[in-house]
């Protein structure tokens, strides 16, 4: 199975919540409406996935609870806005497409969920890497409108590791399914497999 495409499903999921969340809400009463409209669509979304049977309908609800955790994140983001809850809200989105993935990868077997699995896991772990890294560049950032010199240099410092980790991060997991991978395979060809996925991430 081919990458997932981190995107295309937050795409999709913006566009079932898009009513009850776009709205700038700034009081408690606009918040609490918007809440409730979001609880009311995941019913209905969820109760949809009555029609479908099986893992469609696995998928299906993954889908609907990934949409409302998504749809809440983006609410206390817009209803107290600040980096922790912009962090929170790319941690949700990615939490929702693996949910989405893995029960897709449900539909095949053997070494093929396995890759399939494990793709997906890579592309959570990208996404969660970046949005760490984001919140760690932008606090850094804050920090270096500090006039010391010792405060810009310390955020320098912070930005570079932070991007050093999400980089770790995610060699971590493209290694894990290059390996799973050579699963498939047996004897030399299992071995020079091996031994040609650990080379380009340095292991």
């Amino acid at each position: 199975m081919d990458k997932f495409n981190i995107n295309a499903i937050a795409i999709a999921i913006g566009l079932a919540f898009t009513a009850g969340v776009m709205a700038q809400t700034t009081s408690k009463d606009e918040y609490k409406s918007a809440k409730d409209g979001i609880a009311a669509e995941y019913k209905s979304a969820k109760a949809a996935c009555d029609s479908f049977s099986g893992n469609a309908k696995d998928i299906c609800q993954a889908e609907a609870s990934g949409k409302e955790k998504v749809a809440k994140a983006e609410l206390e983001a817009k209803y107290k806005p600040s980096v922790n809850a912009s962090y929170k809200l790319r941690v949700a989105s990615a939490d929702a497409d693996y949910a989405v993935a893995r029960e897709k990868c449900d539909d095949a077997a053997g070494n093929v969920k396995d890759v399939c699995v494990k793709e997906a896991k890579a592309a959570a772990v990208a996404a969660k890497a970046d949005a760490k890294a984001q919140m760690k560049i932008t606090n850094a950032n804050e920090k270096a409108a500090d006039t010391s010199a010792g405060a810009r240099t310390k955020a320098r410092e912070t930005r570079a590791e932070a991007r050093k980790d999400a980089a770790s991060d995610k060699r971590d997991a493209d290694y894990a399914v290059a390996k799973e991978k050579c699963d498939a395979l047996a004897g030399d060809a299992k071995t020079n497999c091996l031994n040609e996925a650990k080379a380009p991430f340095g292991k």
